[in-house]
């Protein structure tokens, strides 16, 4: 069920998720604070340690990809 590689997928995805929520609140950008919640939550959705990193970067990106 769990294992080494989703833990820490898990644990670096939340840290970004941190980051870009903390990042989107300052500044009122909503696309930033979105995703954050995004990246906080996902772990606990999937078991797939390719999905999980997949998805993980698509939403690090998102942000960058539909600028305001």
């Amino acid at each position: 069920m769990f294992s080494a590689t989703n833990l820490i997928a898990g644990i670096i995805t939340g840290a970004f998720g941190l980051g870009y929520y903390v990042y989107g609140k300052k500044q009122s950008r909503m696309i930033f604070m979105f995703t954050g919640i995004a990246l906080m939550v996902y772990p606990y959705l999937f078991a797939n340690s390719t999905l999980l990193i997949v998805i993980g970067l698509i939403l690090i990106l998102l942000p960058f990809v539909f600028r305001d």
